[in-house]
């Protein structure tokens, strides 16, 4: 009699097939300690009221402090295109030099950079709990403005671990500031 490959294949799935039903049997049993009644339920105590309170108070910002996030990200807005298009000109004139197209090319290139690090950190800080936050990157360092009442020395460390992670920079150089 000869034995085919397909009837091991089946054998060896079969066995397989047992153990781990033995297996789910086995710990199934064990995990089973005390028995519960369909619809049982536990409950916990918790002031409700105070928790909330001040979680409203740390995620709420002020309608000044809103209108300040605002205008500040138009105007770093309409700053960041008048430099692009600033560089874009060069690229345009006839009479530019490649040198000059060159230094235009890695200018635009840096302002990129930096806009995209100035976005990556706006949206980790968002991520971990900040209502609001303005991230702006210069020569001399980052400046990080987030509101006031968030603002504390966990938030710091978080502050200064998500600049640090998308951006080389020293401690000494990251400025955090708290908007009212």
């Amino acid at each position: 009699m000869k034995i085919q490959k397909k009837h091991v294949i089946s054998a060896a799935l079969i066995l397989a097939l047992g153990a781990a039903v033995y297996v789910n049997w086995q710990f199934g049993a064990s995990a089973k300690t005390t028995p519960k009644q369909l619809g049982e339920a536990s409950y916990v105590s918790a002031d409700v009221s105070s928790a909330t309170a001040d979680q409203r108070a740390v995620s709420t910002m002020s309608k000044q402090q809103e209108s300040y996030f605002a205008s500040e990200r138009l105007k770093r807005q309409s700053t960041q295109d008048k430099a692009i298009d600033e560089a874009e000109k060069l690229f345009d004139l006839d009479g530019v030099s490649e040198d000059e197209q060159n230094e235009a090319q890695k200018t635009v290139a840096q302002l990129l950079k930096s806009f995209t690090v100035q976005d990556s950190i706006e949206s980790i800080l968002k991520a971990k709990g900040f209502s609001d936050c303005l991230c702006t990157v210069t020569d001399e360092g980052v400046t990080v403005i987030v509101p006031k009442e968030q603002l504390n020395d966990t938030a710091a460390l978080v502050i200064d671990d998500a600049v640090t992670s998308h951006y080389s920079v020293d401690y000494e150089k990251i400025s955090i500031v708290g908007a009212e």
